[in-house]
């Protein structure tokens, strides 16, 4: 494996990682951010936010949610078994599992799909496309509210 795919792989890691992060401390905007210009978040069940700014306006909505509907307003995402395909320079693939808890324990539980890019620098690698697919629900949960609604 040659340097500039490990060093791919490790900038990847860390934007996935920083999803998490972003999106469990509410920082929507740098979450935002993690995704090209042009970006897409695809939710299933839900219609694809296009751009940062309809991912930012989606997060932020969520987030709202989340505070309404808890006493401890607070979400931790748990991400496993990353996957990585650096397919060139400029385009790699991944998957992993999540898993989110909530102040009552586990709430949801799922996987993510992404495709990638380089930013303009080639410093950071971006999300192109990021597919999310939540498997389970906690029944009485956050989310099951939150996906009962939303159908």
């Amino acid at each position: 494996m040659d340097m500039w795919e490990l060093a791919a792989r490790e900038a990847i890691r860390e934007t996935v990682a920083s999803y998490a992060h972003h999106a469990d401390s509410g920082r929507f905007a740098e979450l935002a951010a993690l995704f090209a210009e042009a970006g897409v978040l695809e939710v299933r069940g839900e219609d694809p936010l296009h751009g940062r700014d309809a991912i930012h306006a989606f997060l932020t909505g969520v987030g709202t949610q989340l505070s309404a509907a808890t006493t401890v307003p607070m979400i931790r995402h748990y991400v496993s078994n990353l996957t990585i395909d650096v397919v060139s320079l400029t385009e790699a693939r991944g998957a992993c599992y999540f898993l989110a808890v909530t102040e009552h324990g586990v709430d949801h539980w799922g996987r993510y799909r992404d495709w990638y890019a380089p930013d303009a620098n080639g410093d950071k690698w971006l999300f192109v496309h990021r597919y999310v697919r939540t498997d389970g629900t906690t029944p009485g949960g956050w989310a099951e509210g939150r996906l009962a609604q939303s159908s």
